[in-house]
Protein backbone atom coordinates (compact mmCIF):
# COMPACT_ATOMS: atom_id res chain seq x y z
CA UNK A 1 0.00 0.00 0.00
CA UNK A 2 1.12 3.51 -0.81
CA UNK A 3 -1.53 5.80 0.45
CA UNK A 4 1.37 8.79 1.53
CA UNK A 5 2.42 11.63 -1.09
CA UNK A 6 4.64 14.23 -1.07
CA UNK A 7 4.08 16.35 -3.51
CA UNK A 8 6.09 18.90 -4.95
CA UNK A 9 5.32 21.38 -8.12
CA UNK A 10 8.10 24.00 -9.22
CA UNK A 11 9.16 25.73 -12.57
CA UNK A 12 12.63 25.78 -13.81
CA UNK A 13 14.73 28.35 -15.52
CA UNK A 14 15.68 27.48 -19.25
CA UNK A 15 19.15 27.54 -18.47
CA UNK A 16 20.36 24.80 -16.77
CA UNK A 17 17.22 22.81 -16.96
CA UNK A 18 18.72 19.98 -19.08
CA UNK A 19 21.56 19.48 -16.35
CA UNK A 20 19.18 19.45 -13.23
CA UNK A 21 16.69 17.02 -15.33
CA UNK A 22 19.85 14.94 -15.88
CA UNK A 23 20.45 15.19 -12.30
CA UNK A 24 17.31 14.68 -10.66
CA UNK A 25 16.54 11.17 -12.63
CA UNK A 26 20.42 9.84 -12.17
CA UNK A 27 21.20 10.97 -8.65
CA UNK A 28 18.34 12.68 -6.75
CA UNK A 29 15.78 10.40 -7.20
CA UNK A 30 18.01 7.30 -6.70
CA UNK A 31 19.13 8.83 -3.63
CA UNK A 32 15.45 9.58 -1.88
CA UNK A 33 14.74 6.13 -2.59
CA UNK A 34 17.03 4.80 -0.47
CA UNK A 35 15.45 6.41 2.34
CA UNK A 36 13.31 4.63 4.90
CA UNK A 37 10.22 3.50 3.70
CA UNK A 38 9.73 5.61 0.06
CA UNK A 39 8.27 3.30 -2.03
CA UNK A 40 8.61 4.68 -5.01
CA UNK A 41 9.16 8.19 -6.81
CA UNK A 42 7.98 10.42 -10.10
CA UNK A 43 8.50 13.31 -11.92
CA UNK A 44 6.40 14.75 -14.68
CA UNK A 45 6.47 17.77 -16.85
CA UNK A 46 3.07 19.52 -17.20
CA UNK A 47 0.71 19.86 -19.80
CA UNK A 48 0.04 22.83 -20.95
CA UNK A 49 -4.06 24.55 -21.49
CA UNK A 50 -5.28 21.43 -21.29
CA UNK A 51 -9.34 21.80 -21.44
CA UNK A 52 -11.36 20.30 -18.79
CA UNK A 53 -14.66 19.49 -20.43
CA UNK A 54 -17.45 18.86 -18.04
CA UNK A 55 -15.11 20.89 -15.59
CA UNK A 56 -17.70 23.77 -13.48
CA UNK A 57 -16.84 26.83 -14.64
CA UNK A 58 -15.48 28.48 -11.31
CA UNK A 59 -12.59 26.10 -11.19
CA UNK A 60 -9.58 28.76 -11.22
CA UNK A 61 -6.05 28.63 -9.93
CA UNK A 62 -5.55 30.14 -6.72
CA UNK A 63 -4.68 34.06 -7.17
CA UNK A 64 -3.08 34.56 -4.00
CA UNK A 65 1.05 36.49 -3.35
CA UNK A 66 2.01 34.21 -0.71
CA UNK A 67 1.19 30.79 -2.45
CA UNK A 68 3.84 29.94 -4.98
CA UNK A 69 3.33 29.52 -8.59
CA UNK A 70 5.58 26.47 -9.67
CA UNK A 71 3.37 24.33 -12.18
CA UNK A 72 5.48 23.14 -15.07
CA UNK A 73 7.05 20.36 -13.21
CA UNK A 74 5.73 18.05 -10.28
CA UNK A 75 8.30 15.57 -8.24
CA UNK A 76 6.04 12.91 -5.96
CA UNK A 77 7.28 10.40 -3.57
CA UNK A 78 5.36 7.69 -2.36
CA UNK A 79 4.82 5.70 1.01
CA UNK A 80 3.18 3.76 2.80
CA UNK A 81 1.68 6.37 4.91
CA UNK A 82 2.30 10.03 5.33
CA UNK A 83 4.10 10.18 8.28
CA UNK A 84 7.30 8.63 6.32
CA UNK A 85 7.51 11.97 5.37
CA UNK A 86 7.65 13.47 8.94
CA UNK A 87 10.53 11.73 10.20
CA UNK A 88 12.95 12.99 8.52
CA UNK A 89 10.67 16.42 7.30
CA UNK A 90 11.84 17.23 3.94
CA UNK A 91 13.29 20.12 5.33
CA UNK A 92 15.16 18.24 7.69
CA UNK A 93 16.60 15.86 4.87
CA UNK A 94 17.48 18.90 3.17
CA UNK A 95 19.83 20.27 5.26
CA UNK A 96 21.90 16.92 4.98
CA UNK A 97 22.12 17.18 1.32
CA UNK A 98 25.67 18.18 -0.12
CA UNK A 99 26.19 21.54 -1.47
CA UNK A 100 25.85 20.51 -4.82
CA UNK A 101 22.56 18.91 -3.84
CA UNK A 102 21.05 21.95 -2.51
CA UNK A 103 22.56 24.09 -5.71
CA UNK A 104 20.83 21.98 -7.89
CA UNK A 105 17.55 22.30 -5.81
CA UNK A 106 17.90 25.72 -5.83
CA UNK A 107 17.20 26.18 -9.45
CA UNK A 108 13.72 25.18 -8.62
CA UNK A 109 11.20 28.57 -9.17
CA UNK A 110 8.13 29.00 -7.13
CA UNK A 111 8.23 25.37 -5.50
CA UNK A 112 5.49 24.82 -3.64
CA UNK A 113 4.64 21.54 -1.42
CA UNK A 114 2.51 19.03 0.22
CA UNK A 115 2.53 15.99 2.00
CA UNK A 116 -0.59 13.94 1.61
CA UNK A 117 -2.77 11.15 2.28
CA UNK A 118 -4.25 9.88 -0.73
CA UNK A 119 -7.74 8.83 -0.16
CA UNK A 120 -8.99 7.48 -3.78
CA UNK A 121 -7.44 6.25 -6.56
CA UNK A 122 -8.20 5.08 -10.10
CA UNK A 123 -6.64 3.35 -13.46
CA UNK A 124 -6.82 4.68 -16.67
CA UNK A 125 -7.78 1.74 -19.26
CA UNK A 126 -4.28 1.07 -19.80
CA UNK A 127 -3.26 -0.07 -16.37
CA UNK A 128 -1.53 -3.22 -15.57
CA UNK A 129 -4.12 -5.40 -13.37
CA UNK A 130 -3.10 -5.63 -10.98
CA UNK A 131 -2.08 -1.96 -10.83
CA UNK A 132 2.30 -1.59 -9.53
CA UNK A 133 2.59 0.44 -6.76
CA UNK A 134 4.41 3.32 -9.04
CA UNK A 135 1.97 6.30 -10.49
CA UNK A 136 1.15 5.32 -14.72
CA UNK A 137 3.07 7.36 -17.63
CA UNK A 138 0.44 10.33 -17.05
CA UNK A 139 -1.24 11.28 -14.33
CA UNK A 140 -3.80 13.96 -13.34
CA UNK A 141 -3.44 15.80 -9.65
CA UNK A 142 -4.61 18.29 -7.94
CA UNK A 143 -6.50 19.85 -5.24
CA UNK A 144 -9.83 21.57 -5.19
CA UNK A 145 -11.45 23.77 -2.60
CA UNK A 146 -14.71 25.18 -2.41
CA UNK A 147 -14.01 29.05 -1.54
CA UNK A 148 -16.36 30.85 0.82
CA UNK A 149 -20.12 30.79 0.21
CA UNK A 150 -19.06 27.69 -1.97
CA UNK A 151 -21.10 24.38 -1.85
CA UNK A 152 -18.82 21.84 -0.83
CA UNK A 153 -20.83 19.10 -1.66
CA UNK A 154 -21.39 20.04 -4.95
CA UNK A 155 -17.60 19.96 -5.61
CA UNK A 156 -17.27 16.47 -3.92
CA UNK A 157 -20.14 15.41 -5.65
CA UNK A 158 -18.68 16.88 -8.83
CA UNK A 159 -15.70 15.49 -8.27
CA UNK A 160 -16.44 11.30 -6.99
CA UNK A 161 -19.14 11.39 -9.46
CA UNK A 162 -17.59 12.85 -12.91
CA UNK A 163 -14.16 14.33 -12.95
CA UNK A 164 -13.04 10.41 -11.77
CA UNK A 165 -15.25 8.44 -13.81
CA UNK A 166 -14.20 10.15 -16.68
CA UNK A 167 -10.14 10.00 -15.93
CA UNK A 168 -11.04 5.80 -16.35
CA UNK A 169 -11.76 6.66 -19.05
Amino acid sequence: MDRGIWMTWYNLPQQGREDYLKWLHGHYLPHMLKQPGYLWGAQYASESDVKMTGAPNRLSHVIDPSIPTGDRYILLFGAKDAHVFANPTPAQMRTKLSDADKKMLAMRVGERSNIATEEARIHGPAAKSPPELEPAPGIQLGSFNAGPGQDEDELAAWYAQWRMPSMEK
